[in-house]
């Protein structure tokens, strides 16, 4: 990480002065991913507020009280209906299950098979699943994955927090953003980390 921290800051003293005033990085791999539990509270917070998406997948959850992970036989012989009481709209219900059969037919890899698939590999068999994009399995990537070269082009928050290091009134188009990232590789997820804190970090004062 230090290698990382060494890289951004010599790229630019902006980017320097950013990592000076903001949080450190501290993403660290989960021990035990299970993409179809991450996936499909994924599924559940899209377009919601954090508050109403954790109570809707807590009813989720409820419905199988013995199980400690969710298991995609037990979501796919749910009714739609039950899910709906949940909270769920019918794209997300019909995400949810769609995201449990690709489970069971091994489109979505296991916990263990994603430990030895790329970063792109990985991108391409869960883009597979019906209501799951590209930003969503970066995320999976970059938080629960700890990747280091995750470069998550279309986040809002990353292209805002770059302009507001950089100074630019602009935001970068995506395909601007792509190139603008080489200059980070490979360490663009801690790069993408530092932008985000860019939102609530102070500013450097100019007074005494």
């Amino acid at each position: 990480m230090k290698r990382a921290i060494n890289h951004l800051a010599r790229s630019d003293p902006r980017f320097a002065a950013l990592i000076a005033r903001a949080r450190p990085y501290n993403v660290l791999a989960q021990p035990l991913v299970r993409p179809f539990d991450a996936l499909a509270e994924s599924i559940a917070y899209q377009q919601l507020s954090g508050k109403a998406a954790a109570t809707i997948f807590g009813r989720v959850r409820a419905l199988y009280p013995r199980k400690k992970f969710l298991d995609p036989k037990s979501v796919l012989a749910t009714p739609d209906e039950k899910l709906r009481a949940c909270g769920l709209s019918r794209s997300k219900v019909a995400a949810l299950k769609d995201l449990a059969a690709k489970t069971l037919d091994g489109t979505v890899p296991t916990g263990r098979a994603l430990l030895r698939m790329s970063d792109e590999e990985i991108i391409e068999r869960l883009t597979a699943v019906r209501g799951i994009g590209r930003w969503t399995v970066e995320m999976l990537l970059l938080f629960e994955l700890a990747r280091l070269d995750v470069w998550p082009v279309a986040d809002y928050g990353v292209q805002k927090g770059f302009a507001k290091t950089f100074g630019r009134k602009k935001l970068p188009t995506a395909k601007q953003f792509q190139k603008i990232g080489e200059k980070w590789r490979p360490y663009r997820s801690v790069a993408a980390w530092y932008f985000w804190r860019a939102l609530d970090a102070p500013e450097k004062s100019n007074r005494s």
